[in-house]
């Protein structure tokens, strides 16, 4: 904003030191307040968008195509007060230039910006489960807990018997003695990133669930085994790439395992033969560390 205000300032210096005043019965009023309120109405928005929205490309564009607009509409308002001899063109060009090139910047930055919607619409899609049925949710994560989970569990038996699904089961390797390092405060933000993480990697009918502690569930409805396998190994190489870092700039090295099944039992019983899985991965892990 602050270079937007010098912009139009050196735009007025350029008409008064390079045009003549027009003496005040020659003002046209009407354009004076149509122009000048553009320019007030572009200065504005370009404000609220700067002031609403996180810095990037999207911001950017809007901003800059409201900025560009906001000038121009000064300029063609400068044009009122000041008259500029017909040999000089630097005025037309200015006029020609900024609102046009305003109004094709904004249109690319309202372009990325109905991209930049959709993408958040896809991801709030994937938690419309929970907003639908109005549960409660986990403090921490905003996801449901276990006994959302079960439930759903025994919905996809019921409503689909023969269409098969498919659960995984995902716990972070080492999340306590990150917790105990760190703090619970960085513990919390990391299991935050992970969930944001993990719903970013899943379909819009997949439903993601805080199990337990460091420990999430995915239903995968309609789901063959191939594609729960991929999955699961897909979201530990995701987590093993994320780059957390905790809030005095410290990269933490994040690792998670993974078990998956399909429903053939009972949920309770179902679930304790994922965690006894996951059980059993720790152990091999911590085995296989010892003997190294």
């Amino acid at each position: 904003m602050l270079v937007l205000l010098v912009l139009a300032g050196l735009c007025f210096a350029l008409y008064a030191n390079l045009g003549l005043a027009k003496p005040p019965a020659l003002w046209k009023w009407m354009d004076i307040v149509g122009e000048g309120g553009t320019a007030i109405m572009a200065g504005i928005w370009t404000l609220l968008i700067l002031g609403s929205r996180p810095s990037g490309r999207v911001t950017s564009l809007l901003a800059g195509g409201l900025a560009a607009i906001m000038l121009g509409a000064w300029v063609d308002c400068l044009d009122e007060f000041f008259a500029i001899p017909h040999d000089q063109y630097w005025d037309n060009l200015l006029e020609s230039l900024l609102t046009p090139g305003g109004m094709l910047t904004l249109t690319i930055g309202l372009y990325y910006w109905r991209q930049e919607q959709w993408s958040l619409n896809e991801h709030m899609q994937k938690r419309e489960r929970l907003f639908r049925e109005h549960r409660s949710f986990d403090r921490i994560t905003q996801l449901a807990n276990a006994d959302y989970l079960r439930r759903q569990l025994r919905l996809e038996q019921k409503r689909q018997p023969q269409q098969s699904c498919a659960l995984i089961l995902l716990d972070l390797d080492n999340f306590h003695q990150i917790s105990r390092a760190h703090g619970a405060g960085e513990g919390d933000r990391l299991l935050q990133a992970v969930s944001h993480l993990l719903l970013l990697n899943l379909r819009a009918d997949d439903l993601l669930c805080r199990y337990a502690g460091d420990r999430f569930a995915i239903l995968l409805p309609g789901a063959t085994p191939a594609e729960a396998s991929a999955l699961a190994q897909h979201l530990e190489k995701a987590i093993a790439s994320l780059a957390h870092h905790t809030r005095h700039g410290q990269r933490l090295d994040l690792s998670a395992r993974t078990t998956w099944g399909i429903p053939d039992c009972d949920e309770e019983s179902f679930l304790s033969k994922l965690n006894r899985n996951l059980e059993s991965l720790a152990s091999q892990r911590d085995s296989g560390l010892a003997n190294a």
